[in-house]
């Protein structure tokens, strides 16, 4: 596929930024940071995913005039009814922390029985053509998971070491990076967003 167009990753997250270059830049894409345009991160008043990535897209090609690709991601834990949900970032409080927020979710599931820790991670991707683009694209897919009682492994980021996939026997830290990015919300939501934009743009 040849390259569409540079698109503006409207986040700061180096781990998602490696992610999305790992899936794309083989495809064709180049994938630049919005801190390249001076494009500062929005307040996420959106009360879905799907609000949330909408606002930071539009602010991401407002500012740099360019196509913008945003996400907005998070876990839903079945036994805290959805929580954290689109707080997953920021679930301990400000500043963020990938740490606090671990210890957090551990502390609310301490009471919760192994076999009724289950819970998804879901991926919003919005794809704008331009800051008035009518008709976004948008692509949502989640991963089905479980919560475990203390992490394991060391790779991913955000609550990947305390998330389990059964079917793989393993957290998804500890998932190889290739094999991650193949199962995860945000690898398959990124295959589908790649599927629809051959269509858009032939």
């Amino acid at each position: 596929m040849q390259t569409v167009a540079t698109l503006v990753l409207a986040s700061g997250n180096a781990g998602k930024l490696k992610e999305f270059n790992a899936l794309l830049s083989p495809l064709g894409f180049d994938v630049r940071p919005q801190s390249d345009f001076s494009v500062s991160e929005v307040e996420e008043t959106g009360l879905t995913f799907v609000e949330n990535a909408l606002l930071k897209a539009r602010e991401a090609s407002r500012i740099s005039g360019l196509p913008a690709l945003a996400d907005d991601s998070g876990l839903e834990v079945d036994a805290l009814k959805g929580a954290p949900g689109i707080y997953s970032a920021r679930f301990a409080g400000e500043p963020k922390s990938d740490a606090r927020n671990n210890q957090k979710l551990l502390q609310a599931l301490s009471e919760c029985p192994e076999g009724q820790r289950s819970g998804r991670y879901w991926c919003v991707l919005v794809y704008l053509r331009h800051a008035e683009d009518p008709v976004p694209v948008i692509v949502q897919r989640s991963w089905e998971g479980e919560i475990l009682a203390h992490p394991r492994g060391e790779g991913g980021f955000g609550y990947d070491a305390l998330f389990w996939v059964p079917e793989q026997a393993m957290s998804a830290a500890e998932l190889p990076a290739e094999e991650k990015n193949r199962l995860s919300h945000r690898g398959r939501a990124l295959q589908g967003l790649v599927d629809m934009l051959q269509v858009v743009h032939g």
